[in-house]
């Protein structure tokens, strides 16, 4: 999926998860997570799926709050597919608050309830 030159990395703790009903009896899994992104600052972000399959698509949404203060939303769309026990490869672009696409390319770790990665410019 990244198109673009690397422009930092990201490194997301698990926080909390949220179960609930989905469509056609499936059960939708929120996870919160939190940590840092090169040039975003301290971030907080949010992915939802359907559970119970090794793959499929999430959609995610947070904020960044700057060094500087300022802060900036995010929303996007991506894949996960897993890759092991309890491990997940995620791709999934980003539309920023200032206009900036960007590409996140990681992996989930159920184990260290990490989630980290790679971050791209998206040309």
């Amino acid at each position: 999926m990244a198109s673009g030159k690397q422009i930092g990395e990201f490194s997301f703790k698990f926080i909390t998860s949220t179960n609930s009903p989905g469509p056609a009896g499936s059960v939708l899994n929120q996870f919160a997570w939190e940590g840092t992104a090169t040039g975003f600052g301290a971030v907080f972000t949010t992915t939802t799926s359907v559970g119970g399959s090794k793959g499929g698509t999430f959609s995610e949404c947070g904020t960044a709050y700057l060094d500087n203060g300022d802060s900036l939303s995010g929303i996007g769309q991506g894949t996960y597919e897993s890759n092991g026990k309890n491990r997940w490869r995620t791709a999934d672009s980003i539309q920023i608050s200032d206009g900036r696409r960007i590409v996140k390319e990681g992996e989930v770790d159920l184990a260290s309830r990490s989630w980290k990665g790679k971050l791209f410019e998206m040309s």
